[in-house]
Parts: structure tokens; C-alpha cells; sequence
């Protein structure tokens, strides 16, 4: 009887360590899981939609603060909880109070190169220009700092000290790496941080479109992909990757060749694991892109109504089936919309696309068929955000953000932020619409 009793026990005590267990399991799983209010990457998430769902409207919107750091802020900024991060070309990184603006802790991580040290470009100096990422599971903060010698380095930082925890290289493995910039958003998947890597302004030097991935913590070397183009072929579109399932969607630019199909001026699928290259989408023109410079690789691909929506420089949109990109001219449907660059924000099956002459409303149907709706009166072609019941847009010429009708457009309001660069995109957040300036970050309450 005893030994029963005892047996009974020993059951039971071992069904409450394994219920001990499961619960710790899931609250750990819990706690890795970004909370939806935050702004943890580019766009909100990695489907790129830009949509921040738990916004409320904001009513009258008034500049509640303006934060002056030490040189210019290209990436979006970052939100967690009660603190905003933003890095800058002066190769430092920020955490500010979001309800104050008040620093609170900066690091340097290295030394920018100077425009004179470049073969060409237009930023000066050149420190952190893509946008950082976030890892909920870790709580470090990341960012791909370009440093003297034409180094890229991957940095990883405690997001609640500013502690440096690891520096990598993250450098392409192909080309002149002086010649690389990089200006797509970092990805984090599955315990990884994916980096595009496109080319400095001018397409000087011999750089590759390339991403490279490097695991978030740990002594494992870098896999990569680039494009097998003689030369260029970029990937240097803002919001960087697309999550799609089991792989990464990038744009990439004009290559060399216009006579043999060398991988550029397309749509890729990249594997998670191992950036074996999966599918590709390819417009018919090209060759004539190639030679005219007019690359889709301009703007992100898009999720839209179940579609790939691409679109870049020449100005006609594409929709693609996910799963089966369809190669040269496998396009679904095809109109002209406008040039785009940038990032465009997507809600259902509404693409808020930003048009070099201002943003337009661009419809997906079940079929895949793309119909051109509204063109906001904002000029300088930031990348829309969505959120309290607005399309959010910076007319980067004037350093004004709007919020937008999202059924017809029209701009409800105006407010300015300062000078912006061209790619500006509002982060959406806790109450608040922040955004990166020339000289720090703004951020922007309402009433």
C-alpha cells in the first residue's frame, strides 16, 4: 500500500513539474512574442504593411516634442514599450523616453565614412542608414553601422542599458565593398538578421545586390546571396525583406547586361536557412530597364489582397502569385500606376503606394487585377504608414506629415516636422506618429 501510495505521488509530482514546464514554456514563448502596440522593425512587422493596428485616431495633432541627436536619422524609428530607439548617421544609436523626447542612454558604436572617402554617394557622413530591428526573445536591438574603411558591421546592443553585447562583420562577399551601401531594413526570422546591401548614390564601383544573414547571437559565420550579375543589381529599397511563408522577398536593381537575363531587375524569394535563391519575377522589359536605369528594385514588394504588388522606377505595377513568382513576364496582371520609391503601406487589398508625384490608393482584386484609385496632393514620395483611421504620409520636399482620407485622399491635416530625407516613413506607436529628421526625431501627438 505504501509502495502505492508513494508510486501515486511520484506520479503526481512529476505531472505538476511537467505542468510546471509547459507553463514556463509558453510564458517564455509569450514574452518573445513582439506586443502589437509596439513598432519593432520596419513597417510595424515583416509582412512590410505598415499598418498599426492598435492606434487609436488621434484627434488635432500638435509636434509634442522634437529631439535634436547627433547627426541625421535615415531609419524609421524603433518603439518598445516606453522607449523610442533611432539611430544615426553619426554611427550612434538612441533610446529616448516617448513621452518626453529626453535621451535616455545613447552609444557610439564607430566611426562613419566621410563623403570624401567614398567613390561617390550623397550621404555625409555615412554611419547607420537602415532600419534596425528589435528581438523580443533577446531584447537586443540591432543595427548594420557602416565605419572607417569602408567596414559593415553588424552591432548588437541591450536595449534597456545600451551596453554593447556583440560587433560582426557583416561585410558582402563579392565586389568592392567600399562600393556597397546599405540601406534596406534589417529582418529578424527564426533567430536571424537578414542585411541588403545595394549601392552608394551614382552606381559607382563594382557592388552586387547581396543579403547576408548572420545569426542574432553566437560565433556562427554569415550565409549570403547575390544577385549573379556582372555589376549593380541592388538591394536597396527601404523596407528591405517581405516575409512570405518560408522565405524572404527582395527587389533588385538594374545589372549590367542587356542582352543575356543576368538575375537583375526583379523580384526574388530567398530560403531562410540558407539564401539558396527559390523563384523570381522578372518584367519582359528588362533589358530596357538595364539600360535605362529604370529598376524595379525602387520599392518593396507588397502583400496585397493575397497578391505580390511590384512596382519601381518605370512606373508599372505587377501583381505575382506568392508561391510561384513566374519568372520572365509570369506576371498575374500589369498597368502603369506611377514611378515609385520607398515602401507602400498596404490595407486588405488597398496598396497606399508611394508615387514620386504624390501618394496613390491602388486596388487588388480577387483575380489579381490592378486598378489605379486616388493621388493625394503630397509631393516628395514618402512611404505611407497606416493607423487611427489614416493614411499617414511626410511630403519629404516641404518636411510636412499628413494624415490622409484613406477613401478619397484628401489631407486632413498638416503639420511640420523639419527636414526630412526621401524615404521618410512616420512610425506609428503608442499614441504617437513618430519620425526621423536631419537632425533627430520628431514626434507628433493629438489633441
Amino acid at each position: 500500500m505504501r509502495r502505492a501510495v508513494s508510486s501515486h505521488r511520484s506520479r503526481v509530482a512529476t505531472a505538476i513539474l511537467l505542468l510546471v514546464a509547459v507553463v514556463l514554456v509558453a510564458g517564455c514563448d509569450d514574452a518573445a512574442e513582439p506586443d502589437p502596440a509596439d513598432w519593432t522593425t520596419y513597417h510595424h512587422d515583416n509582412s512590410r504593411a505598415g499598418l498599426a493596428p492598435e492606434l487609436a485616431a488621434l484627434g488635432t495633432l500638435s509636434k509634442a516634442w522634437a529631439a535634436r541627436l547627433d547627426g541625421a536619422v535615415y531609419g524609421q524609428p524603433l518603439v518598445v514599450a516606453d522607449r523610442v530607439f533611432a539611430a544615426t548617421e553619426n554611427d550612434s544609436v538612441y533610446a529616448l523616453d516617448a513621452r518626453s523626447g529626453r535621451t535616455v542612454w545613447s552609444t557610439h558604436v564607430g566611426t562613419p565614412m566621410r563623403l570624401w572617402q567614398l567613390p561617390c554617394g550623397n550621404i555625409d557622413p555615412l554611419g547607420i542608414t537602415g532600419t534596425m530591428v528589435y528581438d523580443p526573445a533577446t531584447t537586443l536591438l540591432f543595427a548594420l553601422a557602416e565605419t572607417t574603411g569602408g567596414r559593415h558591421v553588424l552591432v548588437s546592443l541591450d536595449a534597456a542599458t545600451g551596453q554593447v553585447r556583440q560587433r560582426r562583420a557583416a561585410e558582402p562577399p563579392a565586389g568592392d565593398r567600399l562600393a556597397h551601401q546599405q540601406r534596406g531594413a534589417l529582418s529578424l526570422v527564426n533567430g536571424r538578421i537578414y542585411i541588403p546591401y545595394g549601392a552608394l548614390s551614382g552606381d559607382c564601383g563594382r557592388y552586387l545586390g547581396t543579403v547576408v544573414a548572420l545569426p542574432t547571437t553566437g560565433p556562427a559565420g554569415p550565409v549570403s546571396y547575390h544577385v549573379p550579375t556582372t555589376r549593380q543589381g541592388g538591394i536597396w529599397a527601404p523596407g528591405g525583406g517581405v516575409l512570405v511563408g518560408d522565405r524572404l522577398l527582395y527587389a533588385t536593381g538594374n545589372g549590367e547586361s542587356t542582352t543575356a537575363y543576368d538575375g537583375s531587375d526583379s523580384v526574388i524569394a530567398l530560403a531562410l536557412d540558407d539564401l539558396t535563391l527559390l523563384d523570381r519575377f522578372t518584367p519582359p522589359t528588362w533589358a530596357e530597364d538595364n539600360s535605362s536605369d529604370a529598376d524595379l528594385g525602387s520599392m518593396t514588394p507588397a502583400l496585397v489582397g493575397g497578391y505580390v504588388y511590384a512596382n519601381g522606377k518605370r512606373g508599372v505595377g505587377y501583381t505575382l502569385r506568392p508561391g510561384h513568382l513566374g519568372g520572365i513576364g509570369g506576371q498575374v496582371h500589369q498597368t502603369y500606376v506611377c514611378p515609385t520609391f520607398g515602401a507602400a503601406a498596404v490595407s486588405g487589398r488597398t496598396a497606399y503606394v508611394p508615387c514620386i508625384d504624390g501618394p496613390r490608393a491602388v486596388d487588388v482584386d480577387a483575380g489579381g487585377r490592378i486598378t489605379v484609385g486616388w493621388q493625394a496632393v503630397v509631393s516628395g514620395g514618402g512611404s505611407p504608414a497606416i493607423g487611427g483611421g489614416v493614411v499617414w504620409v511626410v511630403d519629404t520636399t516641404a518636411g510636412i506629415l499628413s494624415p490622409l482620407d484613406p477613401a478619397t485622399g484628401v489631407v486632413r491635416q498638416r503639420i511640420p516636422v523639419g527636414e526630412v530625407h526621401r524615404f521618410a516613413s512616420p512610425t506609428l506607436a503608442r499614441g504617437h506618429a513618430y519620425v526621423g529628421t536631419m537632425t533627430g526625431v520628431v514626434a507628433i501627438a493629438g489633441a
